[in-house]
């Protein structure tokens, strides 16, 4: 009888890279929960185990202290690959009872039941990231999982992946409006939106659910004329500003500040676009902030698809619409241009006039007139001085992932000449 789910890091969590730098692929948000939480839905009363890279485990300890973390100890596990967007039809496709077997989809595993004294074999390969050779020698099943390459698809399954999430969420929900409603604020259809405890919303406000749900969680304020369409998913104590418009297929973390024109994107916690200006098909991590006026091309002028650089390799995304990934704890000037396709590392500072480099590795600083590297120390100091202003002490451990990523990261800034 298996008893214990491992959702794990496989070897292409740097396909993800740079929103996985200080965080699991499994901890990557898409729709309402993020991948763990979607995955974690389907086996109720397990034991859950994560398992990642070795520099990581001692911070996702400290955030998930009621997770095993790296310490399997079980003698039957069903593993799952971090990057599974699970759909309501997961746990009937990868059901935790049954045979050892191995879950394929095309070329990729997915997940593996395993036990026994196969199960004390693979443990050896817990050392790290768990590679392919791992899973060689059980029976295998091929299964229509939808499966996360790269970071635009998050993007791109967002909005349904708010809509399914939404139906998970408040499916035992006895009361949708919770919050006292304005005179002046227009619900479109709000049989299809939920608003939480202490939700401030001002006159003036449209939230329109006629093409999908909204989720607006505890203590979000919404200021004056700002313009909500679903699918949409806002997280608790964020602040949409005055006259905002944002788009469909988008969430925001908890505790954010937006405004401006956003669609087709998804924001960490603690990020702030507070200003006018265009994020679209974008992904930021936490703890960004992007300037007045900052704009992010989404759509080539000839139609095309996009390339991203992926680890300095150009990728056919495949996609017509791709804006930027950004990295945590990166921010923009005041009417910064990001080309379609811009990738950001952790820790950048990108500004001056025209384009900057479609790929700025992490701890950047400059742009379209040069680029040299942003001291680890300095760094550090501003990531501190952030998070005080949300009153949050940054840890040691904190830290010394920062600094393990700017180590990892070296290689990129010496190849383009920078100091590294």
């Amino acid at each position: 009888m298996i008893d214990t789910i491992c959702i794990y890091e496989g070897i292409h969590h740097k396909e993800l890279f740079p929103l996985v730098h200080i965080r699991p692929t499994f901890d990557l948000r898409c729709g309402i929960l993020n991948l763990r939480e979607k995955i974690i839905r389907h086996y109720p009363g397990v034991t859950v185990n994560l398992h990642c890279r070795n520099y990581l485990a001692e911070h996702i300890k400290q955030r998930n202290p009621q997770l095993i973390v790296n310490d399997l100890h079980s003698d039957g596990c069903l593993f799952i690959d971090g990057r599974i967007v699970a759909d309501p039809n997961f746990a009937e496709k990868i059901p935790l009872q049954g045979e050892d077997k191995i879950y394929t989809n095309g070329e990729m595993v997915v997940a593996a039941r395993i036990t026994g004294s196969k199960l004390k074999n693979f443990k050896k390969h817990l050392l790290d990231v768990i590679p392919l050779s791992a899973f060689n020698g059980l029976p295998t099943e091929e299964v229509d999982i939808n499966y996360v390459h790269f970071p635009w698809e998050l993007i791109h399954n967002n909005g349904r992946e708010i809509i399914e999430d939404y139906k998970y969420i408040t499916k035992d929900y006895k009361q949708m409006i919770n919050a006292p409603i304005n005179d002046g604020v227009y619900l479109v259809e709000k049989d299809n939106m939920f608003i939480a405890e202490g939700v401030d919303i001002k006159p003036g406000v449209v939230i329109d659910a006629s093409d999908g749900p909204i989720y607006i969680a505890k203590n979000v304020k919404i200021m004056p004329n700002a313009c909500l369409r679903g699918p949409l998913y806002i997280g608790k104590n964020s602040l949409i500003r005055m006259s905002a418009k944002v788009y469909e297929n988008t969430s925001i973390g908890n505790v954010c500040k937006v405004g401006g024109e956003i669609e087709d994107s998804i924001i960490h916690s603690y990020s702030n676009k507070q200003h006018d200006g265009f994020l679209g098909h974008s992904y930021l991590g936490a703890w960004v902030n992007i300037g007045a006026d900052t704009n992010s091309s989404d759509l080539k002028s000839n139609y095309g698809t996009i390339k991203v650089i992926i680890n300095d390799v150009a990728v056919d995304s495949k996609m017509q619409f791709v804006g930027a990934i950004i990295g945590d704890h990166s921010k923009t000037a005041i009417n910064t241009m990001l080309n379609t396709g811009t990738v950001i590392g952790l820790s950048c500072n990108v500004y001056g006039s025209g384009f900057p480099p479609k790929y700025m590795p992490s701890f950047s600083w400059g742009g379209s007139d040069g680029v040299t590297t942003y001291n680890l120390e300095k760094s550090l100091e501003v990531a501190e001085r952030v998070m005080k202003r949300r009153d949050i002490i940054i840890s040691e451990d904190a830290k010394r992932l920062i600094s393990n990523v700017f180590e990892l990261t070296r290689d990129e800034r010496e190849s383009r000449g920078m100091p590294y």
